[in-house]
């Protein structure tokens, strides 16, 4: 299920199939075996409204619970930016030949940042962050010494400028990592999987049941899809693009 959710096309593919077979199973299988009698109708009516009703409000929320996700990515991405470009400022206040050292570390680090947010590649993703948690040392020690060697106010700004850059990384990293539950995509699974279970049941006619048989799966299903592909950083068409970082890196000097 986990890779399902990360891959947002194989999930429609699986959900097409299997909430298709969902309806199929209702509409002859179980229509056969417990034939529905007019009289229970109007109590399966009910039922079956309950449960569509249901299977709306968790994809409803999930949606909700998707983009408030994606937004935070997107806010996250924007203080990055303005994190580090304010520390590039902050650092001529170190003098000119460590402030020229550590703004070379800046664009590298720049960089890092963009590539992180492009790469889909998991093995490229290790070395992205195994190189950003070395050059997050470099620029640490570019401010710690200064400021351990004369404690002054302005040794003070650059410390907490850098701290920024640092944090910030931390916090977009951990909104990149947070998603929606396997338990609540399987508990949105199930109930997809009970309610064409039902309309399947519950279709009178040739023409009705066939039209059933395909309008509320794939409808689920590009609903569902659509959660996930919101909810994948990497997995999915709609991702965070890194514009604040790009713009920042190319107003930076080349040297």
């Amino acid at each position: 299920m986990t890779q399902l959710v990360h891959h947002p096309a194989y999930l429609f593919v699986m959900l097409i199939v299997l909430l298709s077979m969902a309806a199929a199973l209702g509409a002859i299988g179980l229509k056969r075996a417990i034939p529905l009698s007019d009289d229970a109708r109007d109590n399966y009516t009910v039922v079956q409204g309950a449960t569509l009703t249901l299977l709306a409000l968790l994809i409803g929320f999930t949606l909700s619970m998707a983009v408030s996700r994606y937004d935070q990515r997107k806010n996250f991405e924007e203080d990055e930016a303005n994190a580090i470009g304010t520390q590039y400022l902050r650092v001529e206040l170190l003098g000119e030949s460590r402030a020229t050292t550590i703004k070379a570390l800046l664009r590298d680090y720049v960089q890092l940042r963009i590539e992180y947010y492009k790469t889909r590649d998991p093995r490229e993703l290790e070395i992205i962050n195994a190189k950003t948690a070395e050059l997050q040392g470099q620029l640490w020690t570019g401010v710690r010494e200064p400021a351990i060697a004369q404690p002054t106010p302005i040794a003070a700004l650059t410390v907490s400028g850098m701290n920024d850059v640092i944090n910030t990384q931390g916090y977009t990293q951990a909104a990149w990592m947070n998603r929606i539950p396997v338990s609540a995509w399987t508990l949105m699974i199930a109930i997809a999987f009970f309610s064409n279970l039902m309309q399947g049941y519950g279709a009178r006619g040739a023409t009705g049941r066939r039209v059933l048989l395909f309008v509320l799966p794939i409808t689920v299903s590009l609903s569902l899809s659509l959660i996930a592909d919101i909810d994948s950083p990497r997995g999915g068409l709609i991702r965070v693009v890194p514009q604040n970082l790009i713009s920042l890196q190319q107003s930076l000097p080349a040297s």
